[in-house]
């Protein structure tokens, strides 16, 4: 197909804001609450509850930054990807295999604490039963992502509903009042001072790294740009909220002995007021939360770390059968990759004592990941344009980098050298497996003018094609604007970029209809962003408000034709693209959608031998999203002759946009009335093309 860029595996878009929510909280929720607030308490007393809210509320930058990110290149991997477009592939090396390290770790220790609380009620091997659960989960994720999280959706509405009870009924029981009122043997409310408070926030801040793993499977996500930021925000919200309404009742319920030496303190905390309950069950439902908590981190857990190896390895950073798919459409070969190295995780190592060390690594990328923001936002590419902003730039991100960097410090020596291995273990294998493969570099050698010498092109038309890609629903729009664009050869001469634009001027006033003294003084007035959609073919594309539908002017020169735009350019194409203010973004989508035609195979070959305008205009509209040919081609339109436009049947999604009558390209209108000799320029989606084209659909 042209312009596919190849035939580079696509995960299918199949997770909605429920997905997206359930996915956030899931992996919010397990030791953070089942486990560490006894630990949490024990060190700052009855300020516990505000450390967690403390720590809900210093992990926005980074969910506001990844939330950014993720809207504007939502693509397998997340940070990875992320790390790797802003800062380069040596950066996405380090971040991509940290990453999947430290979800693989924690993933395999919240199976561990899974299996803890099973043996509570069930003779269970603790090790042998995580085990067992990481391959079933494992097998869950490989037959795809429906399948995952509609499992992620029971999880999480079980373990929500049960805690959201807890809440509810445990204030009814200690009064509203009373609960921000604990016993005078907590003693003071910083128990150990301001600075066992602060280390607090840093022990419980890990808690909330589960927030950002959506962003590994973004690309698997419909509308990203709302999506994306409202589940994340909604997630937090509820994390927030039992996190630290959760842990001050827990103060109220119980004392300090039974608080601050419990390894099960939920369990205990509803043992204390839900006695009256027959059977046992207030505790059980507890016990039942937890283990829909550690499972649905650990199901999550497996699903974003598959993402991981499976966009390395489309860059190439990793054996590129990591990148295959299963006819599932999920990547296979990844996610058994992941779940082997959690299995020999559980069985090799302490994994509670490991999976600490590794949350130090999260939170240096969190730090790199506000860093990444500032660096797409300072590089000055266009085609950056994400669907959510992170609010109050550049504080928030800076913000961000220095929150990362003080708990970092916080977490002392052992989980400091643990990350600085896995960095140097990182950059290792780029350096021998991976740095002669890739040709990438970062959107940072944008940022400064030096630098600017060695930008890498590249990132700009993957972002327009980003960018084409989010809209895809909207794609026809953009096949519309390229179907009845002008297209005008430049046989010799010597050209600027004024001699375009007036030439420009007056094709849009020929064929669209447009003032040209009106256009015109725009033109003058306001800049156009400039691109090189190939090292020969340069796009131009602004917003003009005179106009209601895209214009699209593209100019070939032939052999003997030069142009120049202040200096010199050895260019075979410009293309001027011209497109209302409303929808916002509009140029770039289809920009995006030029840069993924250009890239096509022989692209540049077929284009500078079409014999004609048509001929060029069929090369920029993807083969299956489109036709050209005469009625009597297509049986649908065998007895369509004479009938206007607006009453001929076509399947659905199906349009005539163009028609090249007697040499003169027509745009076609609803009264238009065909006739026999007419050429047709026709698009629609994949199947509805196939459709007509075969005859395949009921006359109307």
């Amino acid at each position: 197909m042209a312009g596919s860029g190849g035939d580079e595996a696509a995960l299918s878009k199949s997770l909605k804001l429920f997905d997206v929510y359930a996915m956030a909280t899931g992996a919010m929720f397990s030791s953070g609450l089942f486990l560490l607030p006894g630990i949490a308490a024990a060190t700052t007393g009855t300020s516990v509850y505000l450390a967690y809210f403390a720590a809900g509320f210093l992990i926005l930058p980074a969910m506001y930054c990844m939330a950014e990110l993720s809207t504007a290149m939502p693509k397998s991997g997340g940070t990875y990807f992320f790390l790797d477009r802003a800062m380069g592939p040596l950066m996405g090396a380090i971040g991509g295999l940290g990453s999947w390290v430290a979800v693989v770790f924690k993933s395999a220790f919240a199976l561990v604490g899974m299996g803890a609380y099973l043996g509570l009620y069930l003779d269970v091997p603790i090790t042998l039963t995580a085990v067992v659960l990481t391959l079933v989960f494992g097998a869950i994720n490989y037959a795809g992502a429906k399948e995952t999280t509609m499992l992620q959706r029971i999880l999480v509405t079980t373990l929500v509903v049960i805690l959201g009870a807890f809440v509810i009924l445990g204030f009814a029981e200690v009064g509203v009042p009373d609960a921000f009122t604990p016993g005078p043997e907590y003693g003071a409310f910083f128990n150990d001072g301001l600075v066992g408070f602060i280390s607090t926030i840093g022990l419980v801040f890990v808690s909330y790294a589960g927030l950002t793993k959506v962003a590994s499977v973004a690309e698997e996500i419909e509308n990203p740009d709302r999506n994306v930021p409202l589940g994340m925000t909604l997630a937090l919200l509820t994390a927030t909220a039992i996190y630290t309404l959760g842990t001050l009742l827990l103060v109220k319920l119980l004392t300090p002995e039974e608080l601050f030496g419990s390894l099960t303190p939920m369990a205990d905390g509803a043992a204390a007021f839900l006695g009256w309950v027959p059977f046992d069950l207030g505790v059980i439902l507890i016990v039942v939360a937890a283990i829909a908590a550690f499972a649905s981190t650990g199901n999550a857990g497996i699903m974003s770390a598959s993402r991981y190896p499976f966009a390395m390895a489309k860059d190439k950073l990793l054996p590129e059968k990591l990148a295959t798919l299963s006819r599932f459409e999920t990547p296979s070969l990844a996610i058994a990759v992941t779940v082997g190295a959690m299995v020999a995780v559980l069985v090799l190592f302490d994994v509670a004592s490991v999976a600490k060390l590794a949350s130090a690594f999260q939170l240096l990328l969190f730090g790199l990941v506000c860093l990444a923001v500032i660096v797409m936002r300072e590089s000055g590419i266009s085609s950056y344009k994400p669907g959510f902003r992170t609010p109050f730039y550049p504080w928030v991100p800076v913000g961000g980098i220095l929150i990362a960097f003080w708990l970092i410090v916080e977490m002392g020596y052992l989980p400091i050298g643990f990350t600085g291995l896995i960095v140097i273990g990182s950059a290792l294998w780029y350096q021998f497996y991976a740095a002669d493969q890739v040709k990438r570099r970062g959107a940072i050698f944008h940022m400064h003018e030096q630098l600017g010498k060695s930008r890498y092109e590249g990132i700009e038309h993957e972002l327009m094609s980003i960018v084409h890609a989010r809209t895809a629903e909207a794609n026809l729009t953009y096949e519309a604007a390229i179907a009845r664009s002008a297209m005008i050869d430049l046989d010799s001469g010597h050209f600027d970029l004024e001699i375009l634009l007036e030439r420009a001027v007056g094709e849009g006033e020929e064929r669209f209809g447009i003032d040209a003294d009106a256009l015109r003084g725009d033109l003058e007035t306001n800049p156009y962003e400039r691109h090189r959609v190939l090292a020969k073919v340069m796009l131009m594309h602004r917003s003009v408000p005179e106009i209601s539908e895209p214009c699209m002017f593209v100019f070939r020169l032939r052999e003997e034709a030069q142009i120049s735009f202040g200096s010199k350019h050895d260019l075979h194409t410009v293309v001027i693209l011209l497109v209302p203010e409303e929808p916002v973004g509009l140029d770039l989508r289809i920009a995006g959608h030029l840069a993924e035609i250009a890239r096509s195979p022989d692209f540049e070959e077929r284009w500078l031998s079409a014999k004609d305008e048509a001929a060029m205009n069929a090369l920029l509209v993807r083969d299956d999203h489109f036709l050209h040919g005469y009625p009597a081609d297509f049986p649908a339109l065998a007895d369509a002759s004479g009938k206007p436009l607006s009453e001929i049947p076509l399947p659905e999604s199906c349009l005539i946009v163009m028609v090249e009558r007697g040499g003169e390209l027509i745009i076609a209108r609803d009264d238009l009335k065909l006739r026999a000799n007419d050429l047709l320029s026709i698009i629609g989606e994949p199947a509805a093309i196939r459709q007509l084209a075969t005859g395949q659909m009921a006359k109307a």
